[in-house]
């Protein structure tokens, strides 16, 4: 898990700037629709803390990086392919390319890299993997 820092401040930018879908995150009671529809299930995780100096006086005022990835799932009707999957995985990497809010770092990203995309039930799953980190 993230820390309540970075996890809401990707949350609220998410939030505030994808129009495209509904947006479901982990745990928030969201109900797939009725008829399947495209739509995103985001989850974030993070490594706690990375000591990143040495020296200070006391430890704790050394740099400190957590860092992790969001798990960005663009969710498809099944047996519609991928071609609409894939412009929104790629409209969702542009989302946070070069972006620093809150002090979250967003970095490398992939259209399923290491999560190849699967069908369950109604829904065809395309993951987008973004990397990023925070220092303290």
């Amino acid at each position: 898990m993230s820390t309540p820092e970075s996890y809401d401040a990707t949350h609220d930018y998410l939030v505030a700037n994808w129009l495209a879908t509904p947006i479901a995150f982990e745990n928030d009671g969201f109900e797939p629709p009725s008829d399947p529809d495209y739509w995103l299930l985001v989850e974030m995780f993070g490594d706690l803390f990375a000591q990143e100096s040495i020296g200070a006086e006391t430890q704790d005022a050394n740099l400190w990086r957590e860092a992790g990835q969001i798990y960005v799932h663009v969710m498809t009707p099944r047996g519609v392919g991928t071609r609409v999957a894939r412009q929104y995985g790629r409209q969702i990497a542009d989302l946070f390319r070069g972006q620093e809010i809150a002090g979250v770092v967003f970095r490398d990203a992939s259209i399923g890299a290491g999560e190849p995309g699967k069908a369950d039930g109604s829904y065809f799953r395309m993951t987008v993997t973004i990397d990023w980190q925070r220092d303290e």
